[in-house]
Order: structure tokens, then C-alpha cells, then sequence
């Protein structure tokens, strides 16, 4: 470890599977080696998630207790004090308090990054939130929106001013995703996927706001509507969370549990995505999503919600469809038009993945942070 090279302090809420943190991880491991030092500050704790972070990077766990621990500022004062960061960079609305601590500590470059809604649309314009961003706004040197719609929140809601706001969309490791003939016979259970079967799938946490039930509504609809793809048509939906047994139920009640895999949580997303044919992001709300971006990559169609930045990373009609938040008729036309149109599937496959090449490479990324990071410390 390089002791003279300047000192990052990430500080989030929680350490696991997730966009942000995913970006945090591609960040901390794209960065030249040796350029920049580490320490990932969590308000609450980490999982193995960890594991994916280069050895040499330092994990702090405050474990914060549930509503307002005040005592956790003390503890953030006292780490800021004893590490001098050069440079804080928190992270969504839960870690942006940690501003404060560190002004105190004589933090002197602070950034603070907006990844999404922490939980659902309406939560960054809650009034409470708006005005905890106006009062940090003074700590806060420059922000990094992921997206269009959350940089227009800090320039029209919170009123901060052009030059304090650098957009970076986060970018896709397109060779860990990537097309490939990866065998479906060895990933999917047997017998599911029919010879020339159309596999549609979505990978995500199964919770209220990334709304699953929206794709098992609107493929529902789609057999039910057009009874003859029944025998081609099938459905996944990678991930676990609090909504598995409502999604589990709907399933059930609309008689179509042997065209649908819930597979839980899984550690080979990259190879599930080969054997998937269209991919669909239900989502209430989303910032810059990475699972966007990994499909485009792997060379899937994508039908997105249009909601936060999916409308920037799906070219409507031509690398995928853009529908309106929880229209089922819609999503069931889109899927009907893949199902329908081989050489349509085909045609938006190819122009997703040349987009996430072309426009959302990971070293772009990295390259965007570095520079951020590199102009702070010239100031």
C-alpha cells in the first residue's frame, strides 16, 4: 500500500448486493493502482459483498441503530478524526448527515454522490429530506448525479448551482456481460425452456419499489390474451426480498406457476442473462440502473419503465421499448412484439449491446471518478 497516496472515505449505509454498491466496488477496483487509498465507511454493517473489493481496502461497520442514533455522528467525528480523509464521498440520502462530522473534522474536499431514491419516488422531494439537503448543501462541494432526473432535482429543487454538479452515469463491465453460448440445459431446471422457447426475465431485489408484480401481471395477460404462446413463452425473475411470497401468490392465482422460475438469490447473474431472450426492468423508480446496463451488454432487448434514468440508457423502439410505470396493456404489447417479430428481438439485441460499449463503458466510468477525484485535490 502506497501510505503517501491520498485517502478516499466512501461512506454508505450498507455494504451488500446492490447498484450503488456495485458501482462503489467497480470504482474502488477500476482506479489506477496505488493512485488512491480506501476506506468504506457503513452506517450500518457489510456482508460478503465485501469480498469483491480489492484486499487492501479498510471496512468500518457503525452498525447504527434503527431512527435517529445520534451517538453515530460522534463515532463518524472520531473515525474522520483519527483517518484524515482527503476526500469523503457519501453516497444517497441515507449517508449524506456524514457531511456534517466530517466538516467538523476538518474533512477538507467533500462529494456527495446520487445514485437513486432510497426507497421510493416521491422520497427526495419529501419535505423533511429537501430541507436536509439545502442545509447540507453548504458542506458539500460537488455532487455526482447518476442521472438527468436526479441532477434536475439538486438544480431545481434543492437549487444548486451548474458547476457544483458533475453527472456521471455509471458504467458495465462488457466483458463479464457479455453475449455468449452459455448451455441453458446446465442453468435452467429441466425441461422448463421448450426448444425454441422465448425465455423473458428481470433480475432484481423483490421489493415494492422494483415491482415484480407488474412483469407477472403483464405476462399473465399475454397468455391469457394470446393463449398459442403458452407453449413458447417463459419467465424468470432472479432475486429474493420481502415481496417473494405476494409474487409467489399472484403466480399461483393466475394458473401459470410451470412458466415461471423464481430462482432466489444467485451468485451467477452474468451466465443466467445469456439464457435469457428479452429483459424486462418493472421498476416504480430507479436512478442509472446497472441491470440495464448489464443486459444491453449480454445483448438483451430491454422493456423499461420509464422512470428515472432508464429513459437514457434504453433507446426506445430501437434498443428496447420504454412503457409507462405499472401499464400492464403496454408491457403486454412489447412482449407480444418480441414474441411475434424474431428479427425485431434480434435487431434491438445488437444495438444494446454496440450502445453499452460504446456510451457506458466501465473505464469510461472510472475515468469520470478519477478526473473528479484528481481536480478536488488540485484545488
Amino acid at each position: 500500500m502506497h501510505n503517501k497516496s491520498p485517502l478516499i472515505a466512501h461512506v454508505i449505509y450498507r455494504l451488500d448486493v446492490g447498484g450503488l454498491e456495485n458501482g462503489l466496488v467497480n470504482i474502488i477496483n477500476g482506479l489506477p493502482e496505488g493512485q488512491y487509498r480506501h476506506v468504506i465507511i457503513c452506517l450500518a454493517d457489510f456482508t460478503d459483498f465485501h469480498k469483491k473489493i480489492k484486499p487492501d481496502v479498510e471496512l468500518i461497520a457503525l452498525h447504527k441503530k434503527p431512527g435517529n442514533d445520534l451517538g453515530m455522528y460522534w463515532r463518524l467525528f472520531k473515525i474522520f478524526r483519527r483517518l484524515r480523509p482527503d476526500i469523503l464521498h457519501t453516497r444517497n440520502l441515507a449517508a449524506l448527515e456524514a457531511q456534517l462530522p466530517a466538516w467538523l473534522a476538518g474533512v477538507k474536499h467533500r462529494v456527495h454522490g446520487l445514485h437513486g431514491w432510497d426507497t421510493s419516488a416521491d422520497n427526495a422531494v419529501n419535505s423533511r429530506h429537501l430541507k436536509l439537503y439545502k442545509l447540507m448543501d453548504y458542506l458539500v462541494q460537488l455532487y455526482v448525479p447518476l442521472s438527468d432526473e436526479l441532477e434536475l432535482f439538486l438544480i431545481d429543487q434543492v437549487s444548486v448551482k451548474h458547476p457544483k454538479s458533475h453527472k456521471i452515469c455509471n458504467g458495465v463491465d462488457t466483458e463479464r456481460f457479455r453475449p455468449s453460448a452459455f448451455p441453458a440445459s446446465t442453468i435452467l431446471p429441466e425441461g422448463f425452456l421448450p426448444a425454441g422457447g422465448v425465455l423473458i426475465g428481470t433480475v432484481g431485489r423483490l421489493e415494492t419499489v422494483k415491482n415484480q408484480l407488474l412483469l407477472v401481471e403483464g405476462f399473465a395477460n399475454l397468455i391469457t390474451s394470446f393463449p398459442e404462446f403458452k407453449q413458447r413463452a417463459r419467465l424468470v425473475l432472479v432475486g429474493d426480498g420481502s415481496m417473494r411470497s405476494a409474487i409467489e401468490q399472484r403466480v399461483k392465482e393466475a394458473g401459470i406457476e410451470e412458466l415461471v422460475w423464481m430462482t432466489g438469490s444467485r451468485n451467477d447473474v452474468p451466465e443466467l442473462m445469456t439464457v435469457m431472450d428479452v429483459f424486462v426492468l418493472p421498476s416504480k423508480a430507479e436512478g442509472i440502473s446497472n441491470t440495464i446496463l448489464e443486459a444491453m451488454a449480454t445483448g438483451l432487448p430491454v422493456i423499461a419503465t420509464d422512470v428515472g434514468g432508464n429513459a437514457q440508457l434504453v433507446v426506445d423502439a430501437e434498443t428496447g421499448f420504454i412503457i409507462q410505470s405499472d401499464s400492464v396493456p403496454e408491457l403486454t404489447d412489447r412482449l407480444m412484439k418480441y414474441l411475434d417479430d424474431d428479427a425485431l428481438l434480434k435487431k434491438h439485441a445488437l444495438a444494446g449491446r454496440q450502445r453499452a460499449e460504446q456510451a457506458f463503458s466501465l473505464q469510461h466510468m472510472v475515468n469520470e471518478y478519477q478526473s473528479v477525484y484528481d481536480g478536488l485535490l488540485v484545488n
